[in-house]
């Protein structure tokens, strides 16, 4: 067999996979494993979020900082708080990036109603939990996509940045860009983390902090979480809101 014959069995063989990591990574998983109105209950959960946020974040005002650090050019690692994910979904909305998603109730409505606005959900397997959901997004982000992180959830505690974000980006060399997103009037659910859905008309403030590029995880943990503290100020000090 020659050089050529060779090179293009390879690249066959990659194109192949790719193509099914994405057919998994933007199809809705199969509900085998819940019962039957645990399996309705998940599907007129993912489409009724989809509609009210779809609805609600056409009439929202934006305003965003730091546009400047944002690059299509390159794969990065959107990272943010977990109680900012309707709006955050809707204003990265459209872009093909990957999140994690846990295999748990949920996790499944939530990764529906995400998956409607064009992101793709890693999930973890049942034996390997969240290393199985990362390395896809390994895989995803090498292969060029971008991926994100709500660097607190989960389950918390609120606020406080874990690793995953940092591993990935060290492992693909992709940059983090981390970000925060503000509203001046929102509902607040009364979850861990009081998750936050945008009241109709209101005004959003993101700011976009500068791309970070990781070495050594550990190394660049404190200035993670420091970086995020600092946008999640700023925002809601635009926004005038207390989170």
């Amino acid at each position: 067999m020659s050089i050529t014959q060779t090179s293009q069995r390879e690249e066959l063989r990659d194109a192949a996979a790719h193509e099914e990591l994405s057919d998994k990574l933007y199809s809705f998983a199969k509900l085998d494993s819940y019962s039957f109105k645990q399996r309705l209950i998940i599907r007129f959960a993912g489409v009724a979020l989809y509609w009210i946020v779809r609805a609600i974040g056409a009439t929202l005002k934006f305003e965003v900082e730091g546009w400047e650090h944002h690059t299509d050019r390159e794969p990065l690692v959107y990272c943010f708080w977990h109680n900012r994910i309707p709006i955050a979904t809707y204003f990265w909305r459209r872009r093909g990036i990957v999140v994690m998603s846990s295999r748990s109730f949920d996790s499944e409505y939530i990764a529906r109603f995400i998956q409607r606005f064009g992101y793709g959900a890693a999930k973890g397997s049942s034996t390997r939990g969240a290393l199985s959901g990362l390395i896809q997004m390994i895989r995803a982000v090498r292969s060029g996509k971008s991926a994100a992180f709500t660097v607190d959830g989960p389950r918390g505690p609120i606020y406080e940045a874990k690793p995953g974000a940092l591993l990935l980006a060290k492992k693909t060399g992709a940059a983090i860009l981390p970000f925060s997103i503000s509203l001046d009037r929102c509902w607040r659910l009364p979850s861990w983390d009081r998750i936050e859905i945008p009241k109709p008309f209101a005004k959003a403030h993101v700011v976009i902090g500068e791309r970070i590029y990781v070495k050594d995880a550990d190394d660049e943990a404190a200035r993670f979480q420091r970086a995020l503290d600092e946008l999640r100020k700023r925002s809601d000090a635009l926004a005038g809101s207390h989170s």
